[in-house]
């Protein structure tokens, strides 16, 4: 393709996200992936170089914006070089006219990035919330060591200060097409949520349930920190998802039983447990604002009553989770988000509602504290931003 076709190209891929995201539809990767598969005569570094064209353009909009054209255009504003390729050649876009409008700049939304100041989130911290991320792995300690799974790898990979089992490599790397994946040595998985699940200290012979579960990246984390020694229960009520948890733990030799929940009804499929229960893991549903740098477009699909709702489901879910904690036992409490009302505000309102519970110090080499948990920021500590707490029963 030439250069010119390749912003055509981004420019229709950004209108296929534009229509999604303003109906709640499927995240952009998906529709990327959708989109790529109906042109199977695109090449490869074509389709990398309009990928990265398209998030680039997402990545410059706060505002969802009118066309895709518009989004091109607000990069073309700061580039006069991309501005060069509107030529109007052949599978080009058409030159850039007086009626041509870039669309607005930004973070977020005006009343989100109003909220994330009020969560302490500056404006420096918040472009970084959408600078383009490296690729983390965690390395599977059931599998292998650190520096042994380094030596597997086809390209040259970095340690992470502060989350022992990361390697660190450049962004996009394609790295669930290598054999040590496929051997289980490893899983893809943000330093900072490694940092954030390795706040629960899981031991071996615990009995510890991952309340919402999901794919799970943590669940399997867990079963290294527990070196497949006691209990490990993975619940969720999305089946989709939680589906595809068994083949992952056989790759990665984890032993994990997984419970269906169905929703509204979650106590009766964990009444076994309730009161008998280590540790619990509430790696609770959430706006996603800490990872954006992975998902632009998830800051178009927000709104005050999306985050209200977050809110209550968190609240929900940590009183569940306080159900089936034992006396002496813990929770830790993750988002991926950084506005308070998913992480200071949640820990808050459940100290308040549970007396005999207290929050206990995170012990993290990266990250800050905030309100009784602690957070993790791209700009600070070049994670994903995410916020955890622990919490002890007496």
């Amino acid at each position: 393709m030439t250069p010119a076709a390749r912003v055509q190209a981004a420019i229709d891929l950004t209108d296929a996200v534009i229509v999604v995201a303003r109906g709640q539809g499927a995240p952009a990767d998906r529709i990327a992936a959708d989109w790529f598969r109906a042109r199977r005569y695109v090449g490869s570094k074509d389709r990398r170089a309009i990928r990265d064209l398209a998030w680039d353009a997402i990545r410059a909009c706060g505002d969802i914006p009118a066309t895709g054209r518009a989004a091109l255009l607000r990069l073309a504003a700061d580039d006069p070089a991309l501005a060069s390729l509107f030529d109007g050649s052949r599978y080009g876009p058409a030159p850039i006219g007086p009626d041509d409008r870039p669309a607005p700049g930004g973070v977020a939304p005006a009343w989100l990035a109003a909220a994330l100041s009020a969560s302490g989130i500056d404006a420096a911290e918040q472009g970084a919330l959408l600078a383009r991320a490296p690729l983390d792995i965690r390395v599977n300690l059931l599998r292998t060591t650190r520096d042994a799974c380094a030596a597997l790898l086809p390209v040259a990979a970095e340690p992470v200060a502060g989350a022992d089992q990361a390697l660190r490599l450049p962004a996009g790397t394609a790295a669930e097409g290598w054999p040590a994946f496929a051997e289980g040595c490893f899983e893809i998985q943000d330093a900072g949520s490694q940092m954030a699940c390795a706040a629960m200290a899981a031991q071996p012979g615990e009995t510890v349930v991952d309340l919402c579960a999901g794919g799970g990246g943590k669940t399997l984390m867990l079963a290294a920190m527990m070196a497949n020694h006691g209990r490990l229960v993975a619940c969720d009520i999305d089946r989709a998802r939680l589906a595809r948890l068994p083949e992952r733990a056989a790759r990665a030799g984890a032993n994990v039983e997984c419970r269906l929940m169905d929703g509204g009804r979650e106590r009766a499929g964990l009444a076994d447990l309730a009161g008998h229960v280590d540790a619990v893991l509430v790696d609770a549903p959430c706006s996603g604002s800490g990872t954006w740098r992975r998902n632009p477009e998830a800051r178009w699909r927000l709104d005050p009553a999306a985050i209200a709702r977050f809110a209550r489901t968190q609240a929900h879910v940590l009183a569940m989770a306080a159900w089936l904690v034992r006396p002496g036992g813990r929770i830790t409490f993750i988002t991926c988000s950084l506005l308070d009302a998913e992480g200071a505000d949640a820990i808050a309102g459940f100290l308040a509602g549970h007396p005999g519970w207290r929050a206990v110090p995170v012990d993290a080499a990266l990250g800050r504290a905030r309100g009784s948990g602690w957070r993790f920021t791209p700009g600070h500590d070049g994670t994903d931003g995410f916020f955890v707490a622990n919490l002890a029963r007496a």
